[in-house]
């Protein structure tokens, strides 16, 4: 919405607000300046409460009927909830008259966008930036580069997320998105040179060392991740989301005490945030914790009893003591308020199998997969059950969709052909061996790990001495 109300404080915004609620409450007549009137609109639109943003915008024409920016606000709004054609029924009447307000091309660009129209949308958008009067240029090209990404079109989309952001490094979204991009894309490395030439510019940007910091930690590039997001800490020490990166980058390097001693430092003192009490509550958890890291999830579920990962984190605890028909009922919260997460419900079919619900536990890996096809782990798991069951061909179809998502994982060639041999498919076993001898000659003795009877099979141990380099 329209920025006329910039010198307004926090204090007063509040109190606007407080005192608009307060006359609905009692059903008084409602009067306001425009500036406020303004004010509450984009304090409604910046919490996606469009319908009482909405009804603000109204009463405010009731008072300014002939204010050319409460109805392009009111177009935008129509959008935002879905009254798409009375948004361009009232955007095209303001056009007759304000015909060349970039404002109007700009609302007309956020309809054709909800329209799905993205070719019309984005001609809009570049129409308005084409206008010496257009303000938020930065927002313009933000979203230009939504619409293209919507459209399917994510080169595009990553040019214009880039053009946007040198305008404006502070927009989260739009390095999310970037980001988002550029991976789907694989060209997260054009993404460092473009934070790079930020970092560059203005070595004392901390956000630009942040934004470095992230798309390194996409790339698994932890050590220099780590470096960005100190460099960003140190140039402002309040700077939270750098120190929860932080220990992100320790936990991939396997150093949780670390981490721990960063998460503590990613949040206002004495004001936790869920994610970092889930955090927290995991590195203790991979140090064996116990204690420590069941407070942490429990403070979590104080602040929010449906954070899925303080529940999914009691259950791990769990687990990890035994505890299988405890740990039953903590996964299966987690999985009640997420049932997408991949892993929720490969500990869910692991606990399952262990008190001997093995239908249950077969159906888990299924949603464990389904959720997650590309991660190998539920695949290995769930053909693991199978195997133990004696259903060796199933397992090896298993694992056959595991090599499917990852095609380069040597142990997975190993793991079918034990499976395959065990079903006396002695063919098709000797081809995912020689797979795996080809991929990983050192990790054979995976092999016999799985069949120890194979040692001493004189043919098989010539096969694999033939792929000693």
């Amino acid at each position: 919405m329209h920025d006329s109300f910039g010198s307004s404080s926090p204090e007063d915004a509040r109190h606007t607000v407080q005192r608009y609620e307060q006359m609905l409450a009692a059903q008084e007549a409602v009067f306001f300046d425009l500036s406020d009137f303004e004010l509450l609109i984009d304090h409604y639109t910046t919490r996606h409460e469009y319908s009482r943003a909405l009804r603000a915008c109204e009463l405010a024409l009731d008072q300014y009927p002939f204010s050319h920016e409460l109805l392009i606000d009111k177009a935008q709004l129509l959008a935002m909830t879905g009254r798409t054609q009375e948004a361009l029924r009232l955007i095209d009447e303001v056009a007759l008259v304000e015909m060349t307000n970039p404002d109007v091309s700009v609302t007309r660009g956020l309809i054709y966008s909800q329209l799905a129209d993205y070719a019309r949308a984005i001609a809009f958008f570049k129409e308005a930036l084409t206008s010496p009067e257009a303000e938020g240029r930065d927002d313009i090209l933000f979203n230009i580069a939504l619409a293209y990404q919507s459209w399917g079109k994510l080169r595009a989309a990553a040019t214009y997320y880039q053009k946007s952001l040198a305008l404006n490094s502070d927009n989260d979204a739009a390095v999310q998105e970037l980001l988002h991009c550029l991976e789907e894309t694989q060209q997260l490395p054009v993404g460092i040179t473009f934070f790079q030439q930020a970092v560059d510019a203005d070595p004392y940007d901390a956000r630009a060392w942040f934004n470095l910091g992230a798309v390194r930690y996409r790339l698994h590039q932890y050590e220099p991740a780590k470096e960005a997001f100190e460099y960003a800490t140190l140039i402002d020490a309040q700077f939270f989301a750098a120190y929860n990166y932080l220990g992100q980058c320790l936990v991939a390097q396997g150093a949780h005490r670390e981490a721990l001693m960063m998460f503590e430092q990613g949040f206002v003192a004495g004001e936790p945030t869920v994610e970092a009490l889930c955090n927290m509550g995991e590195c203790h958890e991979k140090l064996a914790e116990w204690p420590e890291a069941k407070a942490h999830y429990q403070r979590a579920l104080e602040l929010d009893a449906e954070a899925d990962e303080a529940w999914y984190g009691l259950g791990v605890i769990l687990c990890a003591q035994d505890r299988w028909f405890e740990a039953i009922h903590f996964i299966r919260k987690a999985i009640d308020l997420y049932d997408q997460s991949g892993e929720y419900w490969l500990g869910l079919a692991r606990a399952e199998y262990e008190v001997g619900n093995v239908v249950s536990a077969l159906e888990a890996f299924e949603r464990a997969t389904n959720a997650e096809p590309a991660s190998t782990t539920a695949w290995v798991a769930w053909a693991g059950v199978l195997q133990e069951q004696g259903h060796y061909e199933e397992a090896a179809d298993l694992l056959r969709a595991a090599i499917e998502a990852d095609p380069t994982d040597a142990e997975l060639h190993y793991r079918t052909c034990a499976c395959l041999l065990s079903a006396g498919r002695y063919r098709e076993a000797y081809q995912y061996l020689e797979n795996g001898l080809a991929l990983a000659f050192e990790k054979h003795p995976l092999l016999f790990e799985l069949l120890p009877e194979l040692a001493g099979q004189r043919a098989l141990t010539q096969l694999i001495e033939q792929y000693r380099k």
